[in-house]
């Protein structure tokens, strides 16, 4: 899977969790972008992108990223794993 494609599958994850159809994710957004992004819209995140790719992250994984597009690529080298 490309990160393209992970990034339009995460799309509709944050349009679903914010309920706003016009975000758009750019490699460089971050929680301060997002007005709605609080702590608990994070763990929804997290766990929404979970169950879309068919991957766990570990906690520490997750205190890491620091915007969108890190996550696009922790989600990438999971899914990759998955496959190997």
């Amino acid at each position: 899977m490309t990160e393209a494609e992970i990034t339009t599958k995460l799309t509709a994850i944050f349009h679903d969790v914010f309920d706003d159809d016009s975000l758009v994710l750019r490699d460089d957004m971050t929680a301060d972008d997002v007005a709605e992004w609080d702590s608990m819209s994070h763990v929804t995140l997290v766990v929404a992108a979970e169950r879309e790719f068919g991957i766990k992250f570990r906690t520490a994984e997750i205190e890491e990223l620091h915007n969108v597009g890190e996550f696009v690529s922790l989600i990438a080298t999971k899914v990759a794993g998955k496959s190997s």
